[in-house]
């Protein structure tokens, strides 16, 4: 899993019946020293937390996020938390 955060939301009317139920969301992997600051390409993931703009959120790939949107669901990416603190080597990095 990959901490991230959520740029925006991806609108599709026309998609697989099984993503009908998700919202899709427009992500950027978070830098390891700071949350909210993100590197590298954004992605579309599926959200089954309901995640918002600008929240720090974490990212299952592959089989894991196949298994947490439904085994039915076309993806290979989720979201499947949001972050509220994130604690790295006894110091919080991020606190929502």
């Amino acid at each position: 899993m990959q901490l991230a955060k959520v740029l925006g939301q991806v609108v599709s009317t026309a998609k697989e019946p099984g993503l009908d139920r998700f919202s899709l969301l427009l992500v950027q992997d978070a830098l390891d020293t700071d949350p909210e600051q993100t590197s590298g390409p954004a992605y579309v993931a599926v959200d089954v937390v309901g995640a918002g703009v600008g929240e720090v959120v974490l990212v299952a790939a592959g089989g894991a996020a196949r298994v947490a949107a439904g085994a039915d669901v076309p993806t290979d990416r989720a979201v499947v938390a949001i972050a509220d603190t994130v604690v790295r080597d006894g110091t919080v990095s991020y606190r929502k």
